[in-house]
């Protein structure tokens, strides 16, 4: 694929600023949620990697920026499938891909601060002080998906490939737990994942 037809999804200007709307749009939903906009110990971080603290998903970025990085690339590589079945009936490259990621990585947000979703993630997964993500974090997470896009727009689709398995790798190194098990967890808990887990 060259560099021409991989680019087609990356969004024009107006694009980016539907993009960036959309962004926005989740920051002000957040707010009338009254989701806290930083970390209530009242400082911003750019990063912070203790998983079990009060701090965790409240800062600029965490273990878990890694996953959203992955969200991006799995957008990216979804969007181009799609993409590139509608071009066979005489369809454009799309320019609303990274929009419709956007909205896709917010509509998670939302829910993944929702009452629902903050009660599972303490009843089943080794974050059983999880109360949510801060505003700050919550963007945080869709900018990283945002950087994901762009590089899986930037480079052959198995570096991609090796790139989120690398990412899968190395926080189920350093913290026991990835992308893979958070889903796992939350959709089909397993009571010896979450002991090994409560190990680390």
């Amino acid at each position: 694929m060259g560099d021409r037809e991989k680019s087609g999804l990356l969004p024009d200007r107006r694009g980016m600023l539907v993009a960036l709307a959309l962004w926005l749009v989740l920051i002000a939903i957040e707010l009338a949620m009254h989701r806290p906009p930083i970390c209530t110990c009242g400082t911003i971080k750019l990063w912070h990697g203790v998983v079990q603290s009060p701090e965790n998903s409240q800062h600029v970025s965490d273990w878990y920026s890694f996953s959203h990085v992955i969200h991006g690339l799995l957008f990216y590589g979804a969007a181009h499938l799609v993409w590139r079945r509608w071009r066979l009936f005489g369809g454009r490259p799309a320019r609303w891909a990274l929009a419709i990621a956007v909205i896709i990585e917010s509509a998670w947000e939302l829910l993944e601060n929702s009452p629902i979703i903050i009660d599972r993630y303490r009843a089943v997964t080794v974050s059983w002080g999880y109360s949510g993500d801060s505003i700050v974090n919550s963007a945080s997470d869709v900018a990283f998906m945002v950087l994901g896009f762009w590089i899986a727009a930037r480079i052959p689709p198995w570096a991609s490939v090796v790139m989120a398995i690398g990412f899968e790798l190395f926080t189920l190194a350093m913290i026991r737990d990835n992308l893979t098990l958070n889903v796992l967890m939350l959709v089909w808990p397993l009571d010896a994942v979450r002991r090994w887990q409560a190990m680390g």
